[in-house]
């Protein structure tokens, strides 16, 4: 693709801002290039995920091996924990790098080695063996994403402007729902073997992160001048020293329902998430397809509010889906893929909005430590959120999902006190 292609793609799909930007000139002359590569590589790797999706697709595969119910129940908090706990031992390496594209590159290439792995597993495995060799490979795959975490924003920062960086990762959300939604229409024919299916589309997911790492390492990175180490292991000073931090963790953490529902949602269904696979799958990858460009064009003219609006759609969504339960309507065909598209729609808010505050809030030399430390402790609050409201889901999903929606509420509330830093 030539100059000229590439400006007039950069062009259509972005909206140009006259005044100062917060690139080096270098970087500047660079940035159409760059939100292709962005958009291309990152869009590929959201493919990968919504094919691989723990939520649905590896329960659906764990329980048609007979993995039982244990190795099922790992999925959600090891794919969702072991992406972020880490960050905080990675992070001082990423920093004390000039180049840090290669970081990103290097846990896209291997998290397409672990999906290889786990098609492997699944076709010469069964059974209990079958779910632990899979949980583990899924460790592995969390592992190299807490990588591409840790080092994201902070390539994301340094390559394309502040007025444009939502608009970059919400195209690339928009864009791979469309091959999710290809997926979940083949799913929901009929048309050959399910089984087969999700084999294929694993090992597609495994191609396509390949294909990121390829895009991404020829990204045009300008050369970071500061690589000071970042604090080692522990930078929570910088909840004293950052107040605007600690409040955006706080309204991040408040937030996590919206990851953690979406299981539960499918409790409430009598015949379970595996006779309803496409229509599932179908629902959330039409939300993304609607809502996350839309997020991420209003994400660059205030994250605050992205955050407000998402936490009030996903407790009005969690809201409503417990009165339905408690009306007896959560049954009726279609109702949870409703609610699962409405949930999904907030979630997507949820990543476009913390994902732009966070990098727009930072400065260059706080980006990773700020990632770092803001996924490390969402992670620890994911562990024992999910642990603990897997044990109270024992007595009462709707309870659970009526606490989602509070803290949903609550993180609404909390984001009314962030600075507005698109127009700071």
């Amino acid at each position: 693709m030539n100059d000229s292609t590439t400006e007039q793609i950069f062009d259509a799909v972005t909206e140009a801002r006259d005044g100062e930007s917060d690139l080096p000139q270098k970087a500047q002359n660079a940035e159409p290039g760059s939100f292709l590569r962005h958009a291309l590589s990152l869009g590929a790797s959201k493919i990968a995920d919504g094919l691989i999706d723990p939520k649905l697709v590896l329960s659906w595969l764990l329980t048609h091996l007979g993995a039982g119910t244990f190795w099922a129940g790992l999925l959600v908090p090891v794919r969702e924990a072991g992406a972020l706990l880490p960050q905080l031992f990675i992070t001082p390496f990423i920093s004390r790098a000039t180049i840090r594209k290669w970081f990103w590159a290097g846990g896209a290439f291997v998290q397409g080695l672990s999906a290889a792995g786990i098609a492997l597993a699944a076709l010469t495995l069964e059974g209990g063996i079958a779910g632990a060799v899979i949980v583990a490979l899924l460790a592995v795959l969390a592992l190299a994403r807490s990588v591409c975490s840790a080092s994201y924003k902070d390539i994301l920062g340094k390559t394309v402007d502040k007025t444009r960086r939502g608009t970059a990762t919400g195209f690339a959300s928009s864009a791979a729902a469309v091959g999710v939604i290809g997926f979940a229409l083949l799913l929901m024919t009929g048309l050959g073997n399910r089984y087969v299916i999700v084999e294929a589309a694993i090992l597609l997911a495994a191609g396509l992160w390949v294909l990121a790492a390829v895009v991404f390492s020829t990204l045009k990175e300008v050369p970071s001048e500061d690589t000071k180490d970042t604090g080692g292991l522990a930078p929570f000073s910088l909840l004293r020293e950052h107040p605007q931090l600690t409040r955006f963790i706080v309204t991040r953490a408040l937030l996590v329902g919206t990851a953690l529902a979406p299981p539960y949602l499918v409790m409430l269904q009598p015949d379970g998430a595996f006779a309803a696979l496409g229509a599932l799958v179908l629902a959330s990858a039409i939300a993304s397809l609607l809502s996350s460009y839309v997020w991420g064009r209003l994400s660059d003219r205030s994250s605050r509010r992205v955050l407000q609006l998402s936490g009030l759609a996903g407790g009005v969504v969690l809201a409503a889906l417990v009165m339905t339960h408690w009306l007896g309507f959560s049954d009726v065909p279609g109702v949870i893929p409703v609610m699962l598209f409405g949930l999904m729609t907030a979630y997507h808010g949820v990543r476009q909005g913390r994902s732009t505050h966070l990098v727009d809030m930072a400065g260059p030399d706080e980006r990773a430590s700020f990632t770092a430390l803001s996924n490390t402790i969402v992670g620890l609050v994911l562990m024992g959120a999910g642990a603990g409201f897997a044990g109270l889901a024992a007595l009462s999903v709707p309870l659970v999902l009526g606490l989602f929606a509070a803290m949903c509420f609550g993180a609404a509330a909390m984001a009314t006190g962030l600075d507005d830093v698109q127009n700071d």
